[in-house]
Formats: C-alpha cells, structure tokens, sequence
C-alpha cells in the first residue's frame, strides 16, 4: 500500500495507540492481521466526516471492504449495550477534554423533534380556518397514488 495524503480526520498514531484496546478486543481470530488498525480505524473517520460512500474511499486507506468489516464488527452492540467503538471514541474525547482542563463528560443534550400533521384526531379537536378541506384530502389520500410513475406501455 502506497503512502497515502494525510486528511483533516485522521488521528496520530499516539492518539490511537491510547484507544486500540477496545477495539482489538472486537476480534476473536487466531490467524495473524495483515492490514494496519490505525490506518483502518482513519479510514472509519473519514467516511464519518466525509459522509462519502464506502466505495469512495480515497486511494491509500484499506480497502472498503476491509473498512466496512471493521466498522460493523466495532459498531455492534457489546454485552453492555456499548459498541467499541463507542467506548473507544468516548475514551478519546475524554481524554482531550482533560488536557484541557474540562470534565471528562459532556454537559449538553440534543433534543430533535419533529412536526407531523395528525388527520386521525383533527375531527376530534376541530379545524381551523382554511382547513376544512383537510378532511376531504385525507380521505381520498393514496387513492390514486402512483398513477403517473407507472411505465408507458407502447403496443406497436
């Protein structure tokens, strides 16, 4: 494998070394490792930061497949509940809080919601102007659903 560019994701080879234990704990084979955990582990990061395809990995990670392999093994849940890869990234952002003087744990929380409009319970609560016509919409909803995406048939 030839040298690779370096990415803004990649972590050196100290950082990782710190969290390799739970990561090669995932692994129950005997037979030797023929790719560089580091070098997958980078590979993981970029396709998080990224957000490219797996086959879209950059010349010079290990191959996707390789990576992906990795990734489903790390990413499944352990006895705990926690995958290793969590706990491996949870380890490293803790680490880096406490260099810098921070708590380990992290004081925020996402909350995400999601607007829906509800049909079932609109009779019930009443409607608002302009809105009469939602319960004709909601009747006839799907009734002819799919109609202009099927294939034009030519007999000819």
């Amino acid at each position: 494998m030839k040298q690779r560019k370096s990415s803004p994701s990649d972590i050196s080879r100290e950082q990782f070394e710190r969290i390799r234990p739970p990561l090669e704990s995932v692994r129950k084979r005997t037979k030797p490792r023929t790719v560089d955990l580091h070098e997958v582990f980078n590979a993981v990061l970029y396709l998080l930061k990224s957000g490219c395809q797996w086959r879209m990995l950059p010349e010079g990670f290990p191959n996707w497949v390789t990576v992906y392999a990795y990734f489903a093994k790390w990413s499944a849940p352990g006895q705990d509940g926690v995958s290793a890869l969590e706990r491996a990234l949870k380890k490293s952002l803790g680490e880096a809080r406490a260099k810098l003087g921070r708590n380990t744990m992290t004081s925020f929380l996402i909350v995400a919601a999601q607007s829906v409009k509800n049909t079932d319970t609109a009779e019930e609560k009443g409607l608002r102007r302009g809105q009469e016509g939602l319960r004709h919409q909601a009747s006839h909803r799907g009734r002819h659903r799919g109609l202009a995406a099927r294939p034009r048939r030519d007999h000819g």
